[in-house]
């Protein structure tokens, strides 16, 4: 079984074999949020986007060092070079330090992606924490004289860049289209080019996040942040950088001329780029104003959802399109979601009850064969749940008599799901009773409810019995009696 990795490379158009620059080892940096507000669904896209793919690099063999940062200074309001610092103005608008502010919504962030069973990056570098670093590029920047001062500022001088190199090489634009559709926006006059971009900023005297320089006392540019970080824990050159596609321009494509400036190459070999999650045909966002917090998500307290939705179902919700397509918010979606991973993951649960038989009524090895390589098709993971639900019918069928494995298949089966369901796609099975997660405390309470239920019924007590079983429905756990007792799971 060819067991090749391809993934689409945003720098090239195209589907890559995936080569490391070192064998079995993987360096991999994703730009993480900005904390000044509480994570939405659209930050879910590019967690879970790439968390799948940390995971199946380790699960093939692979070493891998995931950085991804918190940006926490110099992210300004338009994305741009313009406006306050977005951190800066929560902070004076709630009366905060600004680090108070970074600090609460980085810890938000950090719930929320656990309850979203996404993996911890290795390393998750602080912008602020690498001024020095970031004042050493734009030293190797000015000192090869593609930057200049202007006012206590530098900025990258894009126009001369692209003499010898191609500005616009990741995003497909060009200078010329460039200078026709921007404009000059107030407090960009310092600069050569509306379209030239900020190394290090002068901090206006109002400003509370500066640091000192020979330029000025003031703040890095947002997109000077990730090469240093980048370089600092993956070298100058590493395999895979990741972000959302809206950070494809200007971001990315900055990040890449400042680095082939400061160190001669482009940093990363390939890059991915996540679509986003829209809303009634919208890009979902902060600045739109259009977002649904997690918070939200989960408890359902939105105009626009008609239930609360558990995190497990979120993330199976982003699965369900491929990472490069667009995935537009509803609840039917969302709902359809809900009772598909619901199936998977009770015919997982299942598989404990399958008995062996002396022959194989279908082929392990061939859906085996089918899963990695909807993996290998750069994460194809619709496909991937699609083949899984071939096994969801299989796993049923052989529950109704009607389908048969050996002992040797059974296993591999087993094996099987459990790689793709639980270790690749993350999808946590912990509420289920017939499963062990890690919430043993939720089943042990469960378990001693309805144990006391039982004691209820043998003395005749009904109206105990109604009631714990009535509570424990109210709060979702599914109660269905057997003649062996109970069994139960959370809905």
């Amino acid at each position: 079984m060819e067991n090749t990795l391809y993934l689409y490379n945003t720098l090239s158009r195209k589907k890559e074999e995936f080569q490391p620059i070192n064998p079995k080892h993987v360096g991999l940096y994703v730009c993480g949020p900005t904390v000044y507000g509480d994570p939405h669904l659209g930050h879910t896209r590019p967690a879970i986007t790439f968390d799948i793919l940390f995971r199946y690099l380790k699960h093939s063999g692979y070493k891998v060092r995931y950085v991804r940062n918190i940006t926490d200074v110099g992210h300004l309001e338009n994305d741009a070079d313009a406006g306050e610092d977005k951190i800066a103005k929560k902070a004076r608008l709630e009366e905060l330090e600004p680090m108070e502010v970074v600090q609460y919504y980085t810890d938000r962030y950090h719930y929320y992606m656990d309850l979203l069973n996404v993996q911890k990056p290795s390393i998750e570098p602080r912008a602020s924490g690498h001024i020095i670093e970031q004042l050493q590029i734009v030293e190797d920047i000015l000192s090869k004289g593609l930057a200049y001062e202007s006012n206590g500022s530098v900025y990258f001088d894009v126009e001369k860049y692209n003499k010898d190199n191609h500005y616009g090489a990741l995003s497909g634009r060009n200078i010329e289209d460039l200078l026709s559709t921007t404009r000059e926006l107030d407090g960009q006059t310092e600069k050569r080019n509306s379209f030239d971009f900020a190394l290090w900023k002068k901090a206006a005297p109002e400003h509370i996040m500066r640091w000192p320089s020979r330029f000025s006392d003031g703040f890095p540019g947002w997109h000077l942040e990730c090469s240093a970080m980048s370089a600092r824990y993956l070298g100058t050159e590493f395999d895979i950088h990741g972000g959302g596609m809206d950070l494809l321009f200007p971001h990315h494509e900055c990040e890449i001329a400042q680095s082939t400036v400061a160190n001669g190459h482009t940093p990363a070999r390939y890059w991915m780029h996540n679509n986003m999650i829209t809303i009634d045909g919208q890009k979902m966002g902060k600045s739109l104003g259009n977002f649904i917090t997690l918070e939200q998500m989960f408890s359902g307290k939105h105009d626009k959802l008609a239930q609360a939705y558990s995190p497990m179902t979120v993330r199976f919700f982003i699965m369900q399109a491929h990472y490069r397509s667009t995935l537009d918010f509803s609840n039917e979606a969302l709902q359809a979601s809900q009772k598909g991973m619901e199936r998977l993951l009770e015919a997982t649960a299942n598989l404990e009850k399958l008995q062996a038989s002396d022959s194989s009524s279908f082929s392990v090895a061939e859906l085996k064969e089918k899963c990695y390589a909807a993996l290998n098709d750069d994460l194809n993971t619709p496909i991937l749940i699609a083949h899984l639900f071939d096994a969801v019918k299989s796993i049923n069928s052989m529950l109704a008599g009607k389908a048969s494995l050996t002992t040797e298949d059974l296993l591999s089966l087993k094996q099987l799901m459990h790689d793709m369901v639980i270790d690749i796609l993350g999808l946590s099975i912990n509420t289920s009773g017939s499963s062990e997660g890690n919430d043993e405390l939720l089943s042990e309470t469960i378990n001693l409810l309805l144990n006391l239920r039982i004691d209820a019924k043998a003395n005749k007590d009904w109206g105990t019995a109604d009631k714990i079983r009535n509570e424990l429905q109210a709060l979702g756990v599914e109660i269905k009696d057997t003649k062996d007792g109970f069994e139960w799971s959370i809905k």
